[in-house]
C-alpha cells in the first residue's frame, strides 16, 4: 500500500465523529494547559493516562498527542501578553513578544506564533511520515559525546543571543548550569549542594525560576517604576500583522520548523533547546539585530516555529524505534504498551492502522488548533484592557497558586520569590535572565553526557576526539569561540581608539 493510500485509511479513521471529538478535545485540554504555568504537557498527560486505558490504542495515542502539541501552542498566549511563560519552550518567547505587545502589538505576536505553530507542526508531520525510518536510525548516532558536543554547541550559541557582553551571557549560562547540580546526583544517588534543605533534594525546579524570572520580576519591575509602563491595548484592526510583519516572518518559520525537526530527534528537552537555538539563529542571521529584545516579530516567529516541531519530532524515535526522546514521549509510550503493543522497528509494518490514524489526526489537530487560537486572538488581547491596580494582584495570585501546585510545596513558592527578587536585580543592571534558564535546562543533559563519555573511555577526554561527529561539532565549537575572542578585541580596540582620540581633542 503507498503513502497516499494508507493517509486516506487514517484519514478515515481519524474523522469519525467520536474519534474526531477526541482529538479537539486533546488539542483544547493541551492549550488550557500551555496557558498555566506550572502545570505543563507531563503533568496533563499524566493525569489523563488512566483516564484514557479503556480506549482504542489509537484514540489513545491520538488524545494524549493533542494534548501535548496543543501545549507548545498555548504556551506562547501568557509569555506574549503577561512575559509569564505558560510553558517552559515559551521562555526564549517572553523577550520580544512582550515588547510587541507594550507596543500595542499583541495581536500580531498571537497571530505569527499561531501562524508559526500551525506551518511547523504540519511540516514536521510531512517530515514524520515520509523519513521517520532514516532519521530515527540517524539519531541513534548520537551518544552521549555526541550529545555532549552537541549540548557545548547550544551553550555558546546563547553567545549570539543576548545584546550584552556575550561573556557576561555565558557567566548566566555557567550560573544555569550550576544551579542544576543541586540535588540528587543521577549517577551515584547520593544528594549534593542542598546545605540540609530537604526541598532542595529534586533539585531547583524550572518552572519556580522561570516565573519568578521572568513573570515576578515583571510585576516587582512595574510596581517600582515611578512611571508604570502602559501597554496599549490595540484595535481590531491591529490584531492582524502587517504585510511587512508576516514577510518578515516566514524565513524564520521555514528555518525554525526545519531545526526544530532535526533537534526533536535528540533525547531530553529538546523542544526548549530547539526554541533557544532559533532565536540565536535568527539574531545572527538578521540584518537588524538590534532590534531582538525590542519587539522583533522574528524573536516570536522562529523559537514558536521550532518547538512546535521539536514537539512533533519527539514522536519519531519513539514509534521507530521505540525510544522516548523525552519524559513526554516516555509516559505515552507507556499508553501503548498498555495496550500490548510494543513500538519499534517493525512497528509501522505490524500496526499500520494505528501509526497512520495518528499521523493523519496530528494534521487535524494542527487546523483545529488554528481554527481555535486564530479567533481568539482578540479574546486573549482584550485581557489588556484590565487595569493593573487589578491585574497585578491576580497575576500574583496566578503565579503562587501555579507554582504550588506543581509539588504541593511552600518551598517552590519561596524559590519563585527569590527567584523573582534576582530577576529584578538583573533587569535593573541590563543583565537579560534567559541564559540562567537556558543553563538550568541544559545542566542535568549535559552532566549526564559528560559523565558517560568519560565512564566509558574510562576518564579519558580523547574520546571527544575520536568520533568524526564529535570532530566536526567541536571544530564549530573552536570557531565559535575564535569568533567571540576576535570580536572582543575588536571591540576593545575600537574602545580604545577612540579613548586616545577623545585625549588627544582635549589636548
Amino acid at each position: 500500500m503507498s503513502i497516499v493510500e494508507s493517509l486516506l485509511h487514517g484519514f478515515a479513521f481519524a474523522l469519525q465523529p467520536s474519534v474526531l471529538i477526541y482529538c479537539i478535545a486533546g488539542c483544547i485540554i493541551g492549550t488550557v494547559v500551555g496557558m498555566l504555568p506550572g502545570l505543563g504537557p507531563l503533568a496533563a498527560i499524566s493525569l489523563l493516562l488512566p483516564a484514557t486505558f479503556g480506549l482504542n490504542p489509537a484514540v489513545s495515542l491520538i488524545v494524549l498527542a493533542g494534548v501535548y502539541y496543543g501545549a507548545m501552542y498555548g504556551g506562547s498566549t501568557t509569555s506574549i501578553l503577561m512575559r509569564i511563560p505558560g510553558e517552559t519552550a515559551s521562555v526564549i518567547t517572553c523577550i520580544d513578544g512582550y515588547e510587541m505587545t507594550k507596543r500595542g502589538r499583541s495581536g500580531a505576536a498571537l497571530f505569527i506564533a499561531a501562524v508559526g505553530s500551525f506551518v511547523a507542526g504540519t511540516i514536521s508531520v510531512v517530515l514524520l511520515m515520509l523519513v521517520a525510518p532514516t532519521l530515527a536510525e540517524t539519531a541513534l548516532l548520537f551518544g552521549p559525546p555526541e550529545m555532549t558536543a552537541l549540548l557545548t554547541i547550544g551553550l555558546l550559541a546563547l553567545a549570539t543571543m543576548s545584546q550584552g557582553s556575550a561573556w557576561a551571557t555565558l557567566a548566566l549560562a555557567a550560573l544555569g548550569l550550576l544551579l542544576g547540580t543541586i540535588g540528587i546526583d543521577t549517577m551515584t544517588g547520593y544528594t549534593r549542594f542542598t546545605f540540609g534543605v530537604i526541598e532542595f533534594g529534586d533539585g531547583i525546579g524550572l518552572i519556580p525560576v522561570a516565573v519568578g524570572l521572568f513573570g515576578l520580576s515583571e510585576i516587582m519591575l512595574s510596581a517600582a517604576s515611578a512611571t508604570a509602563v502602559k501597554i496599549r491595548a490595540p484595535k481590531l484592526r491591529e490584531l492582524a500583522p502587517t504585510r511587512a510583519e508576516f514577510t518578515r516572518s516566514l524565513a524564520p518559520i521555514g528555518r525554525g520548523s526545519a531545526l526544530g525537526f532535526v533537534i526533536g530527534l535528540l533525547p531530553g528537552a529538546a523542544h526548549i533547546i530547539a526554541s533557544f537555538m532559533s532565536y540565536a539563529l535568527e539574531r545572527r542571521l538578521s540584518r537588524h539585530p538590534e532590534q531582538f529584545g525590542h519587539g522583533a516579530i522574528e524573536g516570536v516567529a522562529g523559537p514558536e516555529s521550532a518547538n512546535n516541531a521539536a514537539a512533533s519530532a519527539a514522536f519519531v524515535p519513539m514509534l521507530s524505534l521505540g525510544i522516548p526522546a523525552g519524559p513526554v514521549a516516555a509516559v505515552m509510550l507507556a499508553a501503548i504498551m498498555f495496550h500490548g503493543i510494543t513500538p519499534g522497528p517493525n512497528f509501522i509494518v505490524e500496526h499500520p492502522a494505528i501509526f497512520w490514524s495518528f499521523v493523519a489526526s496530528m494534521y487535524i489537530g494542527n487546523v483545529a488548533l488554528l481554527l481555535l487560537n486564530l479567533p481568539m486572538v482578540g479574546l486573549f488581547v482584550n485581557l489588556l484592557r484590565i487595569p493593573y491596580t487589578y491585574l497585578y494582584p491576580i497575576l500574583l495570585c496566578f503565579c503562587v497558586i501555579s507554582v504550588y501546585s506543581l509539588n504541593q510545596s511552600v518551598g517552590d513558592v519561596w524559590l519563585m520569590i527569590l527567584f523573582g527578587a534576582i530577576g529584578f536585580a538583573m533587569r535593573k543592571l541590563g543583565l537579560d535572565p534567559a541564559p540562567v534558564v537556558m543553563g538550568l535546562v541544559l545542566s542535568p543533559i549535559f552532566e549526564l553526557s559528560l559523565r558517560q563519555s568519560l565512564a566509558m573511555s574510562g576518564g579519558d577526554y580523547l574520546i571527544f576526539f575520536e568520533r568524526p561527529i564529535t570532530i566536526t561539532l567541536f571544530s564549530i565549537v573552536a570557531l565559535i569561540l575564535a569568533a567571540m575572542v576576535i570580536g572582543t578585541l575588536r571591540k576593545n580596540r575600537a574602545t580604545w581608539r577612540d579613548q586616545v582620540g577623545l585625549n588627544l581633542t582635549d589636548r
